[in-house]
């Protein structure tokens, strides 16, 4: 039994308890090692993921590098891990992310004499202690090593578990560690956006957590009481598990609440604008880049996996749910003043486009929403970065204390312009692939609503374009004449995000031969398949084809 998947999930816990014990100082050495040592495990972490990705066989099992230990043995729950095509991305997308959150996040949790929480600074110069460095990266490790869980986990209650914990973690990152551009008078905001937050999630997971009692109720009185995937799914395949149409239907809406809101999707999508904004840019690309990528996995693997029949049943609804995400985000977000909630609004529309990828249940569909819960990780974390590295210098999130930035700081704004033309799509750049399959596998199944989702397209260019321009040309403001341009630490956290945007829009194979895959079994399991050409290509008795 190969123990990779396990270690790749211990490796950022372990981190999180060393970071979290080292000894307090009153040093900047003391922060350094916290800060070395955290990113230390990470990049440990990112070993193991490309391990993983390296070892995964696109011509095997779905489900490889399996591991299973007996946990609960009455109740069939064990600690069983196995990676599919989509899993590997999704680990590996979140092994890369989080070392360079780290990197760009190098100085956000320094106390300094306008914090309250955080202290004042020491006679020497030297800050109060050690304490905030160690929480700040000790609580971004946990949050790695609960969405890895996540995203291997094949016990069904094993998932659950940490669905919910990770929560705990992002709390504190939001409300103890918030974005302080707006100065001490922002605590209370960002304490109402922790709150709001952990309730939203909450509740989902409490109608989940129904749910998932309920399935196991009613798969034990079938003899198949366990919560292993791969058994349950096998069973559903086979027959020996039967659902009622309206208990299946009622255990979807339970799974799919809870993930709906994680994604999330609209209307259950009011936590995001809020938790992002007043996060700081680190801890907004850990919500929207990686943990809210366990929602939208989980529609996937658990949803459609778990209750076929239910699924088909409700993606009409869940569809035209996507599209109006997918306009309502994009069209608040063009209305933005702040940087940050601009991106927030961005990515709700994006996750519209994902979920409608999934549910529009064609293999198109569901290869783009896989390649585009990576590649929109890729680029908003690329925008979000650069946006906090550029609040940073000013100290403010509005975007009308911005102007003439490229002049004064010419490679942060180009890099900001990447990033910004990533997350319209432009092509030649990995989110344009992904959202051309998107649309793509919509349009054969449900042409009307894919000619509506491409607005949001257009209104994607205006936001990000308006967003440029507002901020990096015309006159050099007086507040922004002196910001300096990116530095080294800033250009490392950077130039990898570009260099992926540009490859895997040029090159998304690697990506496509992993996925696809799990995306034909998965549509399998629905007992879906690719609608036929409704203008058939007829061959000539010559041999050729017109």
């Amino acid at each position: 039994m190969s123990f990779l998947l396990t270690a790749t999930c211990a490796v950022p816990a372990v981190g999180a308890v060393v970071t979290a014990a080292l000894p307090a100082g009153t040093t900047e050495a003391r922060r350094r090692t916290s800060r070395a040592t955290a990113l230390g495990f990470s990049v440990a972490a990112l070993v193991l993921a490309a391990v993983i990705a390296a070892r995964f066989s696109p011509d095997g099992p779905r489900y490889q590098l399996t591991e299973s230990y007996s946990w609960i043995r009455a109740f069939g729950i064990s600690f069983s891990f196995g990676v599919d095509g989509i899993g590997a991305v999704l680990v590996l997308l979140t092994a890369v992310l989080v070392p360079l959150v780290m990197l760009a996040s190098w100085h956000d949790a320094a106390p300094d004499s306008g914090d309250s929480v955080a202290g004042t600074p020491a006679p020497d110069g030297s800050f109060e202690n050690n304490r905030r460095t160690q929480g700040f990266f000790a609580l971004i490790l946990a949050v790695e090593a609960m969405v890895l869980v996540s995203f291997l986990a094949t016990d069904l209650f094993l998932f659950y578990v940490f669905f919910e914990a990770m929560l705990i973690p992002l709390y504190f990152l939001i409300g103890g560690f918030g974005d302080r551009a707006g100065g001490p008078e922002q605590a209370r905001q960002r304490s109402y956006a922790a709150v709001k937050f952990l309730l939203y999630n909450l509740l989902g997971g409490l109608v989940m957590l129904a749910a998932v009692i309920g399935f196991y109720v009613i798969a034990r009185d079938q003899n198949q009481g366990t919560f292993d995937l791969q058994a349950l799914t096998r069973a559903i395949a086979d027959g020996k598990l039967v659902i009622d149409s309206s208990a299946e239907k009622a255990l979807f809406l339970g799974f799919f609440f809870a993930f709906a809101v994680k994604a999330p999707l609209w209307p259950l999508h009011t936590w995001l604008p809020n938790a992002m904004g007043e996060s700081t840019a680190g801890t907004a690309v850990l919500i929207t880049a990686v943990v809210d990528k366990v929602g939208t996995f989980a529609m996937l693997r658990y949803c459609l996996g778990l209750f076929p029949n239910a699924s088909k049943f409700f993606a009409p609804g869940i569809l035209v749910l996507a599209v109006i995400g997918i306009l309502y985000g994009a069209l608040l977000a063009v209305g933005q003043k702040d940087i940050k909630r601009l991106i927030a609004y961005a990515s709700i529309s994006h996750f519209g486009f994902i979920i409608m990828g999934i549910f529009a249940m064609t293999s198109q569909g569901q290869s783009g929403a896989t390649l585009y819960m990576v590649n929109h990780g890729i680029s908003t974390a690329l925008l979000m970065l650069l946006a906090g590295f550029l609040i940073s210098r000013r100290g403010s999130r509005l975007i009308a204390d911005f102007g003439g930035v490229q002049k004064v700081a010419p490679v942060l704004a180009g890099t900001f312009l990447i990033g910004g033309l990533a997350t319209l799509s432009l092509p030649g750049l990995a989110p344009f692939v992904s959202e051309f399959l998107v649309l793509v596998g919509t349009f054969t199944r449900y042409p009307a609503l894919g000619i509506i989702a491409t607005l949001g397209i257009v209104l994607a260019a205006l936001y990000v374009l308006v967003l440029y321009q507002r901020t990096m040309t015309g006159p050099v403001k007086a507040s922004v004449s002196g910001m300096p341009d990116l530095k080294a630490r800033e250009l490392l956290v950077a130039a990898p995000l570009i260099a992926l945007t540009i490859a895997l829009g040029v090159y998304p194979k690697p990506l496509t031969d992993l996925v696809n895959p799990a995306v034909a079994d998965t549509l399998v399991q629905v007992h879906r398949t690719d609608p036929a050409p409704v203008h058939p290509v007829a061959a000539t008795p010559g041999g050729v084809t017109k």
